[in-house]
């Protein structure tokens, strides 16, 4: 029985990967299922001890803490302002939540990566830049976005390895 659940485990790690791409807090839910596992089989998790959840905890808020840096020293490296930052990160936020309903869920990912773009430029616009400025300004928060997004997935990647490397040992 610990074998069928430590697969289920496993493959419900995997697709918990895919919520990325939905803008959804894919790392955290991740890391649930391994304080679950350790909560359900205590004895056969003993390599699931205090320094592994300190690693992957941390992971997990480094990941979070670098999607949110990169998309902000990207629209910076490209001229962005303060307040041209603080509309894309609104924009990012705003436009994964409109994005949701469509394309199955994957319009969250265009819709977070437009919405930096969109947001970045109208707070820039807004704030006297001139459209050219602003453009580019705009095209840095999505890049940074993006990348960061990228960063994000690539260390829940990691975690969803390193913690199943766990469940099966």
């Amino acid at each position: 029985m610990e074998t069928l659940l430590a697969v289920v485990f496993t493959a419900l790690m995997v697709a918990f990967l895919g919520l990325h791409f939905l803008s959804m807090p894919a790392n955290f839910l991740i890391m649930g299922l391994l304080v679950l596992w350790k909560y359900m089989y205590p004895a056969q998790s003993a390599d699931m001890n205090t320094m592994f959840f300190c690693v992957t905890g941390g992971l997990v808020l480094l990941g979070e803490a670098l999607e949110f840096i990169s998309q902000l020293m990207g629209a910076k490296k490209y001229g962005g302002s303060k307040k041209g930052n603080l509309g894309g990160i609104i924009g990012a936020i705003c436009g994964a939540v409109i994005g949701a309903p469509f394309f199955l869920g994957l319009g969250a990912l265009l819709g977070a990566l437009g919405g930096a773009y969109a947001g970045c430029l109208i707070f820039e616009i807004a704030h006297g830049r001139d459209w050219g400025e602003a453009m580019v300004a705009a095209k840095g928060a999505f890049y940074g976005k993006f990348l960061g997004m990228s960063i994000k997935f690539g260390i829940g990647v990691f975690v969803v390895v390193y913690g199943a490397s766990h469940l099966w040992s």
